[in-house]
């Protein structure tokens, strides 16, 4: 059998601290939170694993969970404040709503795939994360009726973002994205 909190503990531990991760409000919820929940059966075994999870593929797009590293140095440079409203666009399955829930007070959830969002709303409620919504919609447009925003974070890569978003944001605000050089 798996021992999915030792797991937890080694990812923080050889994974996500020795990246510069210095907020313990991140590493503590990385602690705390099951990521075996959030991926499909096949794949618990490598929950913890530092590389992008498959969570489903829709058409021609694959969707992932970002690896581990990865995220809590994106989730950390949006410095979210204990009273702050974040905009988690393209979650998956929720892991990084379930992080960011830990952190600010209200998580609006944006995601494009009801199945997928059906799923991360059952998993965030069978885990008590009640300041958090997912909403389905168009990635694209946000979800500007719930801001405007103090953070927004970007699950996977884009060429550029687009100004709906960024027009989302609070004064202040932050956005974390992965970019993609088209050169």
């Amino acid at each position: 059998m798996i021992d999915h909190a030792t797991q937890r503990l080694n990812m923080v531990e050889s994974q996500v601290r020795p990246s510069d991760v210095t907020d313990r409000r991140i590493t503590r919820a990385m602690r705390d939170i099951p990521r075996e929940d959030f991926v499909p059966g096949p794949l618990k075994s490598i929950a913890y694993a530092d590389e992008h999870l498959r969570v489903t593929e829709s058409g021609n797009r694959q969707r992932t969970i970002l690896a581990p590293r990865l995220l809590a140095k994106m989730i950390q440079l949006l410095s979210i404040e204990p009273d702050g409203l974040i905009l988690d666009i393209g979650p998956a399955t929720g892991y990084s709503t379930a992080l960011l829930a830990r952190l600010g007070q209200t998580v609006i959830a944006l995601e494009e795939d009801p199945r997928l969002a059906e799923r991360a709303q059952a998993t965030l409620t069978a885990l008590g994360a009640d300041n958090a919504v997912v909403i389905t919609g168009p990635m694209r447009s946000g979800a500007p009726d719930e801001g405007p925003y103090d953070a927004i974070l970007l699950n996977g890569a884009v060429h550029s973002v687009p100004p709906a978003l960024l027009d989302q944001l609070k004064d202040g605000g932050l956005l974390a994205a992965v970019s993609v050089d088209m050169a």
